[in-house]
């Protein structure tokens, strides 16, 4: 397994990763969860982390700095590899980011109707820290909201 950072030209490859690690959303939110375009636009703002081996790529992270403060989101991880343990190598490489970038905190925000999601982060050190209202702009089938999360890094 290597890490690497997304290039442009990942973008492609990059939307197929995330669109197929989130279908598990497909019962609450219609559609797609991201398109090359969007996934442009996360470039412009930050990093992705990318996990590959010898097939490709197998899993990815967005990083984003605020300040003091890291942003993490699309943590996604190929179907056929999830339960691995990747997800958790790809947190700790996004906070050896953070770490390495001076952050003092990360933050990130789970979809309410994603009920595993929480405890993941929890075992990982992330508390709750609040909630946030959903994306208009992404078509829910259910009412859902954010809830935050954020880790003090050591």
């Amino acid at each position: 397994m290597r890490f690497r950072t997304a290039v442009l030209a990942d973008v492609e490859a990059l939307a197929r990763l995330i669109n197929s690690a989130f279908r598990v959303e497909q019962p609450f939110i219609e559609g797609d969860r991201i398109n090359p375009d969007g996934v442009h636009a996360y470039l412009g703002k930050g990093k992705f982390l990318l996990a590959e081996d010898a097939a490709g790529l197998t899993g990815c992270v967005y990083v984003e700095l605020r300040g003091d403060r890291g942003y993490l989101g699309l943590l996604g991880v190929d179907p056929q590899r999830q339960r691995s343990g990747l997800g958790r190598k790809l947190m700790d490489a996004a906070e050896k980011f953070f770490r390495e970038a001076g952050c003092v905190v990360v933050d990130l925000r789970v979809v309410s109707a994603r009920t595993p999601l929480p405890s993941f982060y929890r075992h990982l050190g992330y508390l709750e820290t609040g909630t946030a209202p959903f994306s208009p702009d992404v078509p829910a089938k259910v009412p859902c909201h954010y809830i935050l999360m954020s880790k003090i890094l050591a």
